[in-house]
């Protein structure tokens, strides 16, 4: 009688706790999303300040029943990952270029070094002179922010190896691509996948400027014509909806690392 009754207390544990580390990470926006709604419903707080909740949920299920939220979603989610691969892939061969050759590292760093240090939005009316206000723009804008995490990461990975695997990876017989997959890429993953997770919150915050300045669709063109009618639910819908989208990129970052 005994050891059934302990076996269910084990299982009522075990599943307490896996519950817990799944809620606890979202009590928190749990807990400011009570506080918006007791506040609006009392009327502690006015709409012109923060809209009522139910009228931003209203507005999210108009937008979905007319399709205009998803194929908002649709054109800044393709802006942004093809931004962020063009970006993050020449970010990543730099990286490697300049981790794994001196000479390589002696010549570019330097200059990346210089370009780091330009802010995106200093960049954005040399960008549309060039290449007007159409996707480019936007993509472009998304690609020089998410290149470099990837880019430092990818070099700081390399560089920190410790030099004793390879020579151990050496001793065994490993050279060239072989050291390099076995070895080193495995060493410097972790550091390149922080750079990853580094680089896709980035790219929604510049996908957001990116938007507001130079687009006619998009979560940031929604957020910008909102702000000239001064329409708040839709301000504070589209503030939700680049959260919950920079959270879902985390969490697919977060899986493969």
């Amino acid at each position: 009688m005994i050891q059934p009754f302990s076996q269910g207390r084990y299982w009522g544990k075990f599943i307490g706790m896996v519950l817990f580390k799944r809620i606890s990470p979202w009590f928190i926006p749990i807990l400011l999303f009570s506080v918006w709604v007791f506040l609006s419903q009392t009327g502690l707080m006015s709409d012109a300040i923060f809209p009522k909740a139910e009228k931003v949920a209203r507005t999210l299920i108009r937008m979905i029943r007319n399709g205009l939220l998803f194929e908002y979603i649709f054109v800044s989610a393709r802006r942004a990952l093809v931004g962020f691969f063009l970006g993050g892939s020449i970010g990543f061969l730099f990286g490697l270029s300049n981790g794994l050759s001196d000479l390589s590292n002696e010549f570019l760093d330097t200059t990346l070094q210089m370009l780091r240090n330009i802010p995106n939005l200093a960049l954005m009316p040399l960008i549309i002179l060039w290449c007007g206000i159409g996707e480019n723009t936007k993509i472009i804008m998304v690609a020089i922010a998410t290149f470099f995490p990837v880019y430092l990461n990818t070099k700081h990975g390399i560089r920190s190896i410790d030099k004793g695997l390879i020579e151990m990876g050496r001793v065994y017989g490993l050279k060239g691509f072989s050291l390099f997959r076995h070895v080193i890429f495995p060493g410097a993953t972790s550091s390149i996948l922080i750079g990853v997770r580094y680089a896709l919150g980035i790219m929604w915050i510049v996908m957001i400027a990116a938007e507001s300045l130079a687009a006619d669709s998009g979560i940031g063109f929604m957020a910008t014509r909102a702000r000239e009618l001064f329409q708040m639910d839709i301000i504070i819908l589209s503030i939700l909806l680049y959260a919950l989208l920079g959270k879902l990129s985390d969490t697919i970052a977060r899986f493969i690392e």
